[in-house]
């Protein structure tokens, strides 16, 4: 596997869940690592922990549904970075409300998108380019095999759109040595998954990890099951 140690990542969502098991494994891979929540009090601790085993740790804090703190949140890791990011993963993202069929209100649509689709989208535009001048670089959007659930629509359909801007960009990648993959955690007990899913968020690793460690033969544009790399 792809060796990783010093490359600068940034996990978006890495307060708890599938963003904080990816943190912890790209620390053990000697990653310096950025870190996202909303409030700064959603890492401090986590901050701490990775901080206190050696590894170079920053955190920032942005409200995904706020233009302003991303462009906010894209300067400070410009800043922390020396505009050199390596790696950046879509981790963030949020769940609409389970609604009658024909029911998702615009507002719900709005968030979702803009939450689940187009801060993912600016994020791979802004630090996409440097990437391809290094001729390195990995990017993992964080997708969904949610299907045949209406009452979900909202956000079903960003993730969809999300997938589509992946699939898009493969020619602008393809020859690179800058990948961009989907990766489908699996329905996981989390704060977005809810209590009745049936995995243990434990169980999203090591297959989460997978598109990060890829090499350049492998292309972009491939769905990752992190499901299927459970033991």
């Amino acid at each position: 596997m792809l060796d990783i140690k010093n490359r600068w990542a940034l996990v978006t969502g890495s307060s708890r869940g599938v963003g904080q098991r990816v943190v912890k494994s790209l620390a053990e891979k000697e990653c310096k690592i950025i870190l996202h929540s909303r409030k700064l009090e959603g890492t401090r601790g986590l901050l701490d922990e990775l901080t206190s085993l050696g590894c170079e740790a920053h955190a920032v804090a942005a409200e995904l549904d706020s233009a302003s703190e991303v462009e906010r949140l894209i300067k400070e890791v410009t800043e922390i970075t020396g505009n050199h990011l390596d790696i950046l993963y879509n981790n963030a993202a949020i769940m609409t409300t389970y609604q009658p069929i024909f029911q998702p209100t615009i507002e719900e649509y709005r968030a979702s998108f803009m939450v689940n689709v187009i801060v993912p989208a600016k994020l791979c535009d802004t630090f996409l380019p440097g990437m391809i001048d290094r001729d390195w670089g990995r990017i993992i959007n964080v997708t969904s095999g949610i299907a045949d659930q209406p009452q979900l629509m909202a956000y079903s359909c960003s993730k969809a759109a999300l997938d589509r801007y992946v699939r898009d960009m493969i020619p602008t990648l393809r020859g690179t040595n800058v990948l961009m993959n989907l990766m489908d955690p699996g329905w996981l007990k989390t704060d977005l998954g809810g209590q009745q899913a049936p995995n243990d968020p434990d169980s999203v690793l090591p297959g989460a990890l997978i598109p990060v460690l890829l090499e350049k033969e492998k292309g972009s544009g491939v769905l990752y099951q992190a499901q299927d790399y459970v033991t």
